[in-house]
């Protein structure tokens, strides 16, 4: 297993831009439909803004017509973890990087075949490395 990447805040605040920084180190949510991944087409891999950990393939990648990327599953179950959210008065289950604590979005149980999972992630907290 890799080793956890533990940086200090300021750390954090100084290698993310300020909007990357509210996503993935503060919990924030981009609107719908305004990320520059929710209707990328193109194939290759989606990395955590924070760490670069390749998470997520274009292979995975549906249109679930929420505003924001949405896959079916990661590239590795052990590369993302999951959080019980109680935010907002809400039960969801948050999904984190494992090798940096970053936040990603949150999955729930309404996506396609063969998992049955959407795993709706906002594009800001996510790097995308096309395939050559």
């Amino acid at each position: 297993m890799t080793e956890k990447i533990k940086k200090s805040d300021e750390e954090w605040r100084s290698q993310l831009t300020p909007e990357q920084y509210h996503v993935a180190r503060k919990k924030g949510t981009e609107r719908a439909f305004t990320g520059q991944y929710h209707d990328h087409k193109e194939s290759g891999t989606y990395h955590c803004i924070c760490c670069s950990e390749p998470l997520f393939s274009s292979r995975a990648k549906f249109d679930s017509g929420t505003g924001w990327p949405s896959f079916w599953e990661p590239i590795e179950s052990s590369k993302v973890g999951e959080v019980m959210d109680r935010s907002f008065f809400m039960r969801r289950t948050e999904v984190v990087c494992n090798k940096c604590d970053g936040h990603l979005g949150h999955v729930f149980p309404d996506g396609p075949e063969p998992t049955g999972l959407r795993y709706c992630l906002n594009s800001v907290a996510l790097d995308f490395k096309k395939k050559d």
